[in-house]
């Protein structure tokens, strides 16, 4: 009967340190995932904020074929008035 509690005093003497020593590094890695995970979070919103301008490229688009149009059409007018001026 003595060999049980010489083997339950070495468990808590030794066993039981080591386990709080193991979950206690646990507990230290888990509460350091919050602040990496803040930080994750605030650099994905100002991703984000950037991307909110992605939709105006459609109307910058629209508009830059509009300006090259018309500047080909008012090259092509200006190709037709230098032609009909005489030389000087």
């Amino acid at each position: 009967m003595t060999g049980v509690w010489i083997g339950a005093a070495i468990l808590l003497v030794v066993v039981l340190p080591i386990v709080v020593v193991l979950l206690k590094g646990v507990l230290d890695a888990a509460n350091g995932i919050v602040p990496t995970v803040d930080a994750i979070a605030a650099t994905a919103e100002r991703g984000s904020q950037d991307l909110d301008a992605a939709a105006l490229l459609l109307t910058t688009q629209r508009q830059v074929k509009e300006t090259i149009a018309g500047v080909a059409a008012y090259g092509g007018s200006l190709d037709v008035i230098l032609d009909d001026v005489e030389p000087a």
